[in-house]
């Protein structure tokens, strides 16, 4: 890779839970269906170790691309709270003082539902600086603090990093990596050959995604930004061999599944 200016440094992000917060707030928090650019790089900001209050432009300037190998399936997590020495919930008003107030009419107990993508598979490919993008390598081979898929409560499963590619197209930087589902996924597909839905960053695109931070920092709060991304399909061998039996021409053979996005 010597002499090249940029390289690609892929992922492979897998856990029995993942969570990929959107626009959600407060007692209702929501997952999209694959990794959004601010939960990947907060994952490489934790990686280096980076504070919260530490500038992340150089994160912000990689491009972005993401595979779905296994979609996995929606959780939702319901549970009630209150206040361990039984007094009312405090309310989103604030008094003079800036001090929450308590709820009027009292309110002892409140509901909160966190949602995750569970048994999801996703390959992650980054594109940016040759040097750069091999210290982040580094630092997700060794990182300082304990990597998450979204949440803290979302550790990874296996080795995060895949390692390091050439500088190609995000396409075909995600074409080029086997497939990474499990082995009840791989059971379903009996083609030689298998569709994955992508999303790669493009100028060109005709959709926006906003997921774009600014800052880390707690105080300040995250503001996100817009960028353009392109989807599309694309189609990675499955290590089966085709069953010499069936009609190469039947349906099911074209390497579309049209239920890959229900993981069926």
């Amino acid at each position: 890779m010597a002499g090249t200016e940029n390289a690609i440094l892929l992922l492979r992000l897998a856990a029995p839970l993942q969570s990929w917060g959107g626009p959600s707030r407060y007692n209702r928090r929501e997952t999209r269906p694959q990794p959004t650019k601010s939960g990947v790089l907060g994952l490489l900001a934790a990686a280096e170790g980076r504070d919260r209050e530490a500038s992340i432009a150089d994160l912000v300037g990689l491009q972005l691309g993401v595979r779905v190998d296994q979609p996995g399936t929606l959780l939702r997590d319901y549970h009630t709270f209150s206040d361990y020495r039984r007094l009312p919930l405090l309310s989103a008003k604030t008094n003079a003082k800036g001090q929450q107030t308590r709820t009027t009419p009292a309110k002892y107990t409140g509901v909160t539902q966190r949602f995750y993508l569970q048994d999801a598979v996703f390959v992650v490919a980054l594109r940016g600086p040759q040097v750069f993008v091999e210290g982040l390598e580094e630092a997700v081979r060794h990182p300082v603090h304990p990597l998450a898929l979204g949440r803290r409560s979302c550790p990874p499963t296996g080795p995060v990093s895949l390692g390091l590619r050439p500088d190609t197209g995000l396409e075909d930087a995600l074409r080029e990596v086997p497939w990474q589902a499990g082995r009840h996924r791989r059971r379903q597909v009996q083609d030689s050959t298998v569709s994955l839905e992508a999303t790669v960053e493009d100028p060109a695109g005709d959709h926006l995604a906003v997921d774009v931070p600014d800052t880390y920092n707690l105080k300040t709060g995250t503001t996100f930004g817009r960028r353009a991304v392109r989807h599309l399909w694309v189609t990675v061998p499955t290590g089966r061999t085709q069953p010499p039996h069936q009609d190469a021409g039947a349906a099911g053979q074209s390497g579309h599944d049209p239920f890959a996005l229900l993981g069926w």
